[in-house]
């Protein structure tokens, strides 16, 4: 059977509904790897980061996310290395789509009872994604960031809705600020020499 277009699913409605022992046969995620790059980095190697973030409440397939990732990777090992990035997924598809499937042959009407207990079963997950929701955050060394920066827009786009791309004042993917680490790393050299 044919994926239905994702105009039927793109927009927030109605509350969560989740894998759990009630709503069973959920077909996997086709997104596995969320961490990619290199991961073992050193937190001073690669301090600079770039956000995707959500300009709308959306919902973004596990294809779509599998299929940015693919293509941020593929662009970023060409142009900057394998091992001068690290590309993270922020959004896991933990919402379950529902489909209430209908034949389209010949005669179907004698065997299907309509829109008659269409609750639907399951038929893919989704990522739920507010407003202004880091989707994929990258780090990279500052010589790197135009190239992340494309990279982002070519998984920009994969997904339904608009997105926009920040290059963060933040020490990699921290919440501290660079000015701040620099003065924490000024007092704990003050520190050492103390001692």
């Amino acid at each position: 059977m044919a994926r239905r277009p994702w105009k039927c699913y793109r927009y927030l409605k109605r509350k969560p509904y989740p894998k759990s022992r009630f709503c069973r046969g959920v077909p996997e995620s086709k997104i596995k790897i969320f961490d990619i790059g290199n991961k073992k980095s050193n937190s001073k190697d690669l301090l600079y980061c770039v956000h995707l973030v959500s300009n709308q409440d959306i919902q973004i397939s596990s294809e779509a996310l599998e299929a940015a990732r693919v293509v941020c990777n593929k662009y970023l090992v060409i142009h900057a290395g394998k091992d001068c990035f690290h590309l993270k997924i922020k959004v896991h598809p933990f919402h379950v789509l529902r489909i209430n499937k209908m034949l389209s042959c010949a005669g179907a009407d004698r065997l299907q009872s309509g829109m008659r207990g269409a609750f639907g079963k399951p038929y893919g997950t989704a990522s739920r994604v507010n407003k202004n929701q880091v989707i994929i955050s990258a780090k990279s060394k500052k010589c790197y960031i135009p190239e992340i920066i494309k990279a982002l827009q070519k998984a920009k786009h994969k997904f339904s809705g608009s997105q926009k791309i920040f290059i963060s004042r933040n020490w990699g993917f921290s919440n501290i600020r660079k000015k701040d680490m620099e003065e924490l790393e000024k007092i704990s050299q003050k520190d050492r020499i103390a001692c």
